[in-house]
């Protein structure tokens, strides 16, 4: 067996964990940064606590609360200016995954010069200190090494016969190291306790749809694979609730937010250690295309892409399979779980067939760490399948 596996994120969790592990952010340097959106994190309190905690600990802060949804390369880079003018020395990310890929970004390009152009492309030797407090239960970014940003000025590489790009405009791309590992991640789940149903809903889809993935990776191993059983099995478990979830964000149990809170966080280990399939870059034409939410669009996504999978390996004996492992973990098969799955997204979006087309023939950058490798062709029909 080869394996090799990292993970050096301390994760501490429970009601006051920031303040009452406090220390650590002592650990981390003089002057935090933090990086958070408009107004999510004074909500629910998040960013308060976080003051709260510095204080005791003679720490001062600056805030930066300027990270929209889906973050671009403007913005860090702003916001890393910001950073190196206050003379800041650790980032503390307060959020959902945009502000804390944001954050990581920032950490990298204030201590690295960086020219906007090479973002992607250019190595780095550094990062300054990073501290991550979730405030959805989706992404998992508080223990994954990626900082996923919208490029707003390199069109998709992939070309029409004429030239002309498929994509044209913004791209989703991502920058990774073992130095965006945050150092701690402090998990409260009371910071999750006013998500309404629908951010509730895609975030968790967002988490399930790491764990499946990441078990349907080429790279994925023996340790990703047994995190990613857990996380399936914790966020199935909160399905039944999560269908029943009126408007009213309070009628979701404390126990509930916390489990998808952990399931959240172990689906980002799983990732971090095997990456993500297909339907990552597949679902980046909806949020770029239509706005879509990350995790809706993966949802969109999940049932064509596992049917398709588990057609290949009925037709096609040299795929080893892993459709059948999935099912154990989810619980229930796999007609059950796409009806499931059918209920949370309730009434799918709808394309033309010729923006699907369009989309089709984009480069699909994890299809070659999917474990079945899908062609152009199989990658069009799941987009018609999915929303044609």
């Amino acid at each position: 067996m080869n394996l090799d596996y990292l993970m050096p994120t301390r994760v501490v969790m429970g009601k006051d964990c920031l303040f009452i592990n406090r220390s650590l952010l002592a650990e981390l340097g003089k002057k935090a940064f933090i990086v958070t959106g408009k107004n999510s994190a004074r909500a629910n309190g998040a960013y308060d606590d976080a003051v709260r905690a510095l204080e005791a600990n003679g720490q001062d802060h600056v805030l930066f609360d300027r990270v929209m949804s889906n973050p671009t390369e403007c913005c860090v880079y702003e916001a890393a200016a910001e950073c190196k003018k206050e003379g800041c020395d650790f980032v503390l990310a307060i959020g959902g995954g945009s502000p804390i890929d944001a954050a990581k970004a920032a950490a990298v390009l204030a201590v690295n010069d960086i020219p906007r152009e090479k973002l992607f492309a250019r190595a780095f030797s550094g990062a300054l200190p990073i501290a991550a407090v979730p405030t959805t239960a989706g992404t998992g970014s508080e223990t994954t090494p990626y900082s996923v940003l919208v490029d707003t000025g390199s069109p998709d590489e992939s070309r029409f016969p004429d030239g002309r790009p498929v994509v044209p405009g913004p791209s989703k791309r991502s920058i990774g190291s073992p130095l965006l590992f945050p150092r701690f991640a402090f998990l409260d789940a009371r910071y999750t306790f006013s998500l309404g149903r629908n951010n509730t809903v895609n975030t968790a889809i967002d988490a399930l749809s790491h764990a499946i993935e990441g078990f349907l990776c080429v790279r994925a191993n023996y340790l990703s694979d047994v995190l990613a059983r857990e996380s399936i099995a914790m966020i199935l478990d909160c399905f039944d609730s999560l269908i029943a979830f009126p408007a009213d964000p309070r009628s979701l149990s404390a126990a509930v937010r916390e489990k998808l809170l952990l399931a959240s966080s172990i689906a980002g280990i799983v990732i971090s250690q095997s990456g993500t399939s297909v339907v990552h870059s597949m679902g980046y034409m909806f949020t770029l295309n239509w706005g879509t939410d990350h995790g809706r669009a993966n949802g969109l996504l999940m049932k064509s892409f596992l049917m398709w999978c588990r057609a290949r390996e009925k037709n096609d004996p040299s795929v080893s399979p892993r459709i059948p492992a999935l099912c154990s973990a989810l619980g229930i098969d796999m007609e059950s779980f796409c009806g499931k799955l059918e209920t949370l997204l309730e009434n799918r979006e709808k394309a033309s067939g010729a923006e699907l087309d369009t989309w089709g023939a984009a480069n699909m950058k994890n299809a070659a760490n999917t474990y079945i490798k899908p062609s152009q062709e199989e990658i069009r029909r799941m987009f018609k399948e999915a929303v044609g």
